[in-house]
């Protein structure tokens, strides 16, 4: 994944949310983005999955410049994977309709075609004994494999994670996380946001801080969590890391 942000300006009213954000990558695997809520983790990445215009800036993903106008925006959003910390399933639809529709109705995929594709990965996800429930009728970690499944159905380019794990106790956190560290192991690229700072530090190649709105730091995940350079950094891991 190569990924370039030039001076990436946000606001919602005037609350300014991401003021002048740059990051150049070349070549990772795996980015995470931490730091302090409110810092505009969650805006940078929905301005990447072109869920949200900058109001300033360019973003470019692999050599190419996302356009934020509509129509652009729809070809992008076809080559990008989102999933979301409150797993954003269709609550009428059973899981393995909540994959088939989506490939049908926005990637032009035959019913056949895509509900193939979505037996498969239902059972890659050791979810295929789930495929006729609806979201109410499983697990918070069932649905949130449902939402990565459905996520990666499309064979996005890039997979962004937002907060993956925000909504489940501790032992469905762990099913999830061991899912995406799989993932990692496949080569997958994907931006990732989290508060997980152990497993953050174990999955990504790089890690950038994002506080107040600006990069503060960023590098290898190794540098940035063992041995940061800016206090923000520092300061932000001591306390998080305490305990």
């Amino acid at each position: 994944m190569n990924l370039r942000l030039r001076n990436i300006v946000k606001r919602f009213d005037r609350h300014l949310v991401l003021d002048g954000v740059s990051l150049e990558l070349d070549g990772a695997r795996t980015l995470v983005l931490v730091g302090p809520s409110g810092g505009g983790k969650t805006t940078l990445l929905r301005i990447l999955g072109g869920l949200e215009h900058p109001d300033a800036g360019e973003v470019e993903i692999n050599g190419e410049r996302v356009v934020f106008t509509e129509a652009a925006l729809l070809r992008h959003r076809r080559t990008v994977g989102t999933v979301f910390q409150a797993f954003n399933l269709f609550p009428h639809l059973t899981a393995l309709q909540n994959i088939t529709l989506p490939l049908e109705k926005v990637h032009g995929q035959s019913p056949i075609q895509a509900g193939e594709t979505a037996r498969q990965l239902l059972a890659r996800f050791r979810l295929q004994d789930h495929a006729g429930q609806r979201p109410a009728e499983l697990s918070g970690g069932q649905r949130q494999r449902v939402a990565i499944a459905r996520a990666l159905s499309s064979k996005p380019r890039l997979l962004l994670l937002d907060e993956p794990t925000s909504a489940l106790d501790p032992e469905m956190t762990a099913e999830v996380l061991d899912m995406i560290c799989e993932l990692r192991e496949e080569g997958r690229n994907f931006v990732l946001v989290t508060h997980e700072m152990g497993f953050a530090r174990r999955v990504a190649d790089q890690a950038a801080f994002l506080a107040g709105g600006r990069i503060v730091e960023t590098g290898p995940s190794a540098q940035v969590f063992d041995s940061p350079a800016a206090p923000e950094t520092r300061a932000f891991l001591d306390k998080v890391l305490k305990y």
